[in-house]
């Protein structure tokens, strides 16, 4: 994670990475991510004025990781994260707002990593009882997310496109046909 102030606005941004979470209180912080298949959720209290972003690259973990630093690459882990470093500076569950953003197609032919993510993220806000206010998720498209975690404001853009191609069999051209008289050696 690096911070990075800009002179000219006087902001300053800071990088989360895979298995990262971050919670700020300062007005002049923006967090910002870039996103595949993992999934970012923006949460904010407006009351209070804190928020944070994580960045999660699978739902859940299998019955294998059990260590803590498998465990950071999981939503379920990264959104416990998130909900209890807001609450330790103020935030209250129930003022809790949140942004979802990622879940992107990047291969084909394979498990949807991104589908699953986007679901998992809308479930555990929805049994954890915080709105859902708004979401970027799908497609085939990296995005950028910049967030301002005390005013809950989000952009996201999409940071690259690729071409969706069907998978295909590669099929081995077939021989030429033998004519009369030719010879084949072995």
């Amino acid at each position: 994670m690096s911070a990075l102030p800009r002179p000219s606005d006087g902001l300053t941004r800071i990088t989360i990475m895979q298995g990262e979470t971050r919670i700020s209180d300062d007005p002049s912080v923006i967090l910002t991510t870039v996103l595949g298949s993992c999934i970012s959720a923006c949460l904010y209290d407006p009351l209070v004025k804190v928020g944070g972003l994580n960045h999660f690259l699978l739902a859940e973990p299998g019955s294998g990781d059990t260590d803590i630093q498998s465990l950071q690459r999981y939503g379920v882990y990264a959104m416990e994260v998130l909900i209890n470093a807001m609450m330790a500076m103020g935030a209250t569950r129930s003022n809790l707002k949140a942004r979802i953003y990622g879940g992107a197609s990047l291969r084909d032919g394979f498990r949807d990593i991104g589908a699953t993510n986007a679901l998992f993220a809308r479930r555990f806000l929805r049994d954890e009882r915080i709105a859902l206010v708004g979401e970027d998720v799908g497609g085939t498209g990296a995005r950028r997310v910049e967030f301002r975690p005390t005013l809950g404001l989000a952009r996201c853009r999409v940071a690259d496109t690729r071409p969706v191609e069907p998978a295909r069999l590669r099929v081995a051209p077939p021989p030429p046909p033998a004519s009369l008289g030719d010879v084949e050696f072995f």
